[in-house]
């Protein structure tokens, strides 16, 4: 029978450590002064004292490690259970929001998707819209911790690729998370002082700073202003483009950097695919838009390497209304949401290491075509690629694309356009921000979708975010069986 205390140990904990962190924006609010602080005071300890006592009465379930079961039980659990609580301050505070509009933007905000329900972001309390930073900022460290821990040892999407990058497994889950989260946090964080330090230099006030540095690196999107960073121009959308790409790559080579290794972000494939990759779109949609619109040539190369870097990784920030740069761009930026950035990183969607296998095993079929006699191997970073990991990798793109479909059907009886129904389902499941279209493109919000289309909306962030077969295990009679 599964033992799920040591699980709801590990959540309780989590969600008691969500609580501590709403002291910050209770004390912003107090520094403001309107009034708002008594919202987060009230939904911290609402959230410590539950995350506590769940976790207290499920102490005693403590092992030395975690199952294959309870490791996928904890990877989903740990995602729906933070945004429930995440939710209480836009349930209590100014904007009021029913339930299903606060679950929607902490589920946003926890899983960096970057789509937003509320509208009058510029009057809204300082608490609050520190708050949205703050998730996003969370959500993006935790997403590193799950893609380079749990994930590849659920061989998820292909994930067991990178099984061994840094860190020796040693067969225990949790301690090796403690490993990686504190070889990781000082990077994290240092990227964040640096580009809040950057973004003042550009011209933003302290506040507007902290906020879009968190939702920045952790490529989430959350702008404090419904105008996104059309608020900002010149330099801040070149230290955004920069910041946002330093955040799609893996952090373990990072780390490995620290470690002694200086060139690991070069020898890394998927890095060198990822920066030519941004390089290639960032120039036909630069061109583009000097052939269309009587743009300066440094507005076109700044618009196109910001909104370009912004849908790639996932992060969702919109400089321009992208929407009036004509069908063959809007189409170009559909497509790229899907590609993502590194494994291992904040970014989100597809991840270039899958097409990068995808395209290995064309080759070896292809070649295997040409000579029928001859051996050839799938090699990734020059490595030889098991036939596990190529399984894996298929079997991600197959439940990724169904579920694309499923989501744009659902979204489609509930009576909404198409355009609206695809790039609906598409910027959730690939954690990407706006849509396209009127409604819920670049210039809109998700507001006016109704609460069905929310809540299924809510459920693909959740699964894009967790690379989609780790949620849908759950579903499978053989995981509660085994």
């Amino acid at each position: 029978m599964l033992d799920i205390r040591p699980v709801a140990y590990v959540i309780g904990l989590l969600v008691t450590a969500l609580g501590a962190c709403m002291v910050l924006p209770m004390l912003v609010d107090l520094a403001e002064g309107r009034g708002e602080w008594h919202v987060f005071l009230t939904s911290g300890i609402i959230t410590m004292l539950t995350g506590g006592l769940v976790a207290l009465a499920c102490s005693n379930g403590i092992g030395e490690g975690l199952t294959l079961q309870q490791t996928f039980l904890l990877t989903t659990g740990v995602w729906v259970a933070l945004p429930l609580f995440g939710a209480l301050p836009f349930m209590f505070g100014a904007t009021q929001a029913s339930f299903t509009d606060a679950f929607f933007e902490a589920m946003s905000g926890l899983t960096t998707t970057g789509s937003t329900v509320f509208a009058g972001l510029d009057e809204l309390p300082k608490g609050l819209l520190i708050w949205r930073g703050l998730l996003q900022w969370l959500g993006g460290i935790g997403i590193i911790v799950v893609a380079m821990v749990f994930l590849p040892e659920l061989k998820v999407g292909g994930m067991q690729i990178f099984r061994s990058e840094a860190f020796d497994t040693m067969g225990k889950i949790l301690p090796r998370a403690t490993q990686i989260s504190a070889s990781i946090s000082s990077i994290y964080i240092s990227l964040t002082v640096v580009c809040g330090i950057c973004y003042i230099f550009t011209g933003m006030n302290a506040f507007d700073a902290t906020v879009h540095a968190m939702t920045t690196v952790s490529t989430g999107g959350f702008s404090n202003y419904d105008a996104s960073f059309g608020m900002f121009s010149g330099p801040a959308e070149y230290v955004a483009a920069i910041f946002m790409i330093l955040a799609a790559l893996p952090f373990v080579r990072y780390v490995q950097m620290l470690n002694g290794t200086e060139n690991a972000l070069l020898h890394d494939s998927q890095v060198r695919a990822f920066i030519a990759t941004i390089a290639v779109l960032v120039a036909v949609t630069a061109i583009t838009l000097l052939w269309i619109f009587p743009h300066h040539p440094e507005q076109a190369a700044r618009e196109a390497l910001f909104n370009i870097s912004s849908i790639i990784s996932g992060t969702g920030y919109a400089s321009v209304d992208y929407m009036q740069w004509g069908n063959f761009l809007i189409a170009l930026f559909f497509f790229i949401g899907l590609i993502g950035g590194c494994a291992g990183s904040t970014a989100c969607s597809v991840k270039i290491f899958r097409y990068q296998l995808l395209f290995a095993s064309i080759r070896v079929q292809l070649r295997r075509i040409r000579s029928p006699r001859g051996v050839f191997v799938p090699r990734y970073d020059g490595r030889p690629v098991g036939p596990d990991v190529l399984s894996s990798v298929m079997s991600f793109f197959t439940f990724f694309v169904v579920s694309l479909g499923v989501f744009a059907v659902v979204l489609g009886l509930l009576g909404h356009d198409f355009i609206t129904a695809v790039s609906g389902a598409a910027t959730a499941l690939g954690n990407i921000g706006p849509g396209l279209g009127d409604r819920i493109g670049p210039a809109g919000n998700f507001a006016g979708l109704g609460d069905a289309a929310k809540w299924v909306l809510a459920f693909a962030m959740l699964v894009g975010r967790l690379e989609v077969l780790a949620v849908y295990a759950l579903f499978t009679v053989r995981f509660w069986r085994g």
